[in-house]
């Protein structure tokens, strides 16, 4: 009789699904791999055959030029991948087009998370607690230190530096895909109908964003601006790189901001020469981490990458078996 999940199998470069000959985020290319989300720690070029939803294909050809062998698969959707295995891809809540991925076979279930957030967000589907018998978890903020604080309060931050510096800008410095996108939308939710201007590299992922439906408002490249004048008062988006490049010269007196979970850190943000540090996470903190495995409740936690250690002591203290995946090339690029 074949052992209980033995068709599931950690390797050090992804999840290897035996029976389908079919991998989950690999970290280097393969003849078949399922894809949760487009940042580049979990979506690479090369694959001989790429499984994902549709916007994260979009944004896999859009960042690494891959077309060939993309297969899509909508939210919901139950793909049969050979071997008795069958996918359904639920939104997870990180980014646009993230999914977990519930894996079945042989009556056992698998969900594997990818990355996850439990916090609204206006730029992707929800996350969706999914039943299942071992649940396969992230870990970036898995330290209890790490609780983010509503979104709203963060832009309420962002909003009180353009008001009381009227003359200069408030630059804020956001990843490319993901969160600056989640960012826009919360200042037009809070009521900030401005010309938001971006950094060039930024322009390709919002406009993707927009063509799937993301409303983001008016957008400007700061390279259009007429002078330094026609950017006081603005906020304006940028990779976290720019923030205090030559680049940045062009910019009227700018207040520099960074969004990111890691902002709760304040060497963090000491080190980037941040001003307002701005705690916006697209990863679950410590109390959605938790709050996910009793709800998920499965018989088993796996820990893929992130500060295993703390999760994997948490599931200890509370009764329920986990163990930590010694997974690589998974980084903190998406935070």
């Amino acid at each position: 009789m074949t052992a209980p999940f033995s068709w599931i199998r950690p390797e050090p470069w992804g999840i290897h699904i035996v029976p389908a000959d079919i991998w989950v985020d690999p970290s280097r290319p393969v003849p078949r791999a399922l894809v949760t989300h487009g940042h580049a720690d979990h979506a690479r070029g090369g694959h001989g055959e790429t499984i994902a939803t549709p916007a994260t294909l979009a944004i896999m050809e859009l960042r690494y030029n891959t077309r060939d062998g993309a297969v899509a698969a909508a939210y919901g959707e139950t793909i049969g991948l050979g071997g008795g295995v069958s996918a359904t891809f639920i939104p997870a809540g990180h980014v646009l087009g993230s999914a977990q991925v519930l894996l079945e076979h042989a009556g056992e279930r698998v969900v594997i998370t990818g990355d996850y957030k439990r916090a609204p967000d206006p730029t992707c589907a929800p996350f969706q607690v999914t039943p299942c018998d071992i649940f396969i978890t992230e870990a970036t903020f898995g330290l209890p230190v790490f609780t983010h604080p509503p979104i709203a309060e963060e832009i309420g931050k962002l909003l009180t530096a353009r008001a009381e510096n009227p003359d200069a800008c408030v630059l804020v410095g956001a990843y490319a895909l993901g969160k600056a996108q989640r960012v826009i939308a919360e200042l037009r939710a809070a009521g900030h109908t401005d010309t938001i201007w971006l950094h060039g590299a930024m322009e390709a992922m919002c406009r993707l964003y927009e063509d799937h439906g993301v409303a983001l408002g008016d957008l400007r490249l700061v390279s259009d601006a007429p002078s330094k004048d026609a950017m006081r008062g603005a906020v304006i988006v940028a990779p976290p790189s720019a923030l205090n490049d030559r680049w940045s010269r062009r910019l009227p007196d700018p207040v520099t901001a960074m969004a990111s979970g890691w902002m709760r850190v304040r060497g963090r943000a000491r080190q980037r020469g941040v001003e307002l540090p701005l705690i916006i996470s697209d990863h679950a903190d410590w109390n959605e981490l938790t709050r996910t495995i009793r709800e998920v409740n499965p018989q088993e936690t796996w820990i893929t990458h992130g500060r295993e250690e703390a999760l994997l002591r948490w599931c200890q203290l509370n009764q329920r078996r986990a163990r930590a995946l010694a997974l690589v090339g998974y980084e903190d690029e998406d935070d």
